[in-house]
């Protein structure tokens, strides 16, 4: 799903480095370059296809990234958008699975331009991509049937079926704890999961635990167990290197969470007055 402009013919100063802008870009083609840009005006930040911000994502990821009505909404949907308004283009979105996301993967074969998938900010992950400022505080949470296990050392202790999502915090919690976890590619087969019989217990992030028990077909039959707070916190990642973009990205958020932005945005989609609001530069 990346492109390569076709530039036309341009005559090359030595001296100077040829940046592509939109009115000297030809068509664009699939074979990957992320040699496209941003519209006339905006920050000179290159892009894999022109006039587009690709984000790579992993659905359903409800409240962060989810489908509904044919389109792609939610949280960081949102605080991207703000990011691509600064660039004057317009976010498309990649489904990718997480684990190929937070290897960097995605964003190195130029799938996407930015990583937006209530993605955890770590040190391993670090060493892949190169993250925005953090924007959430990281809560992880345990969906069990009504009457069951509570905590994660309930579930160990009475040897129930513990499933988290692939390549996630909740994945390396349950390891910690010694916790042989099914894995699932997304929160929804995890869902689906628990739901069906197949284990029976979740360990997901809290907003998306909150998310889910929205559902009549959810509640009836399941409620939340305890809640942990990491101590880690979200962030949106680049390519290694593209610093250009995560300056308009880091701009976008503190803007956002200046103004309001940031604070309006988390009410509509976690539901809830913000406990504390991320630092600004």
């Amino acid at each position: 799903m990346a492109h390569r402009s076709k530039l036309a013919a341009l005559a090359l100063l030595p001296a100077l480095t040829l940046v592509v802008t939109v009115g000297a870009c030809a068509k664009s083609d699939t074979s990957g370059g992320g040699s496209g840009s941003a519209a006339p005006g905006a920050p000179a930040v290159k892009l894999v296809k022109t006039g587009q911000l690709n984000t790579c994502t992993s659905l359903p990821y409800p409240p962060f990234q989810t489908e509904e009505g044919g389109k792609i909404v939610g949280f960081d949907v949102d605080l991207v958008d703000l990011a691509a308004k600064k660039l004057n283009v317009k976010q498309e979105f990649q489904d990718v699975k997480f684990d190929v996301i937070k290897s960097g993967a995605a964003l190195n074969s130029n799938q996407c331009d930015v990583a937006a998938a209530g993605m955890t900010i770590t040190e391993e992950r670090k060493a892949n991509l190169d993250f925005s400022n953090p924007y959430f505080d990281e809560v992880l949470a345990i969906l069990t049937k009504k009457g069951g296990a509570k905590t994660l050392d309930d579930a160990k202790s009475q040897k129930l079926r513990l499933g988290v999502q692939t390549g996630t915090t909740s994945l390396d919690l349950a390891k910690a704890k010694g916790i042989e976890a099914t894995e699932y590619d997304d929160a929804g087969k995890q869902l689906l999961a628990l739901q069906s019989g197949q284990i029976d217990v979740i360990l997901q992030d809290l907003p998306v635990v909150n998310d889910w028990l929205k559902k009549p077909e959810v509640t009836e039959k399941f409620e939340l167990g305890e809640s942990i707070e990491s101590g880690n916190q979200y962030g949106f990642a680049v390519k290694k290197g593209n610093a250009e973009l995560l300056k308009v990205i880091n701009e976008s958020l503190d803007a956002a969470i200046k103004d309001g932005t940031w604070a309006k945005t988390y009410k509509q989609w976690i539901g809830s007055e913000p406990k504390s609001t991320p630092k600004t530069k």
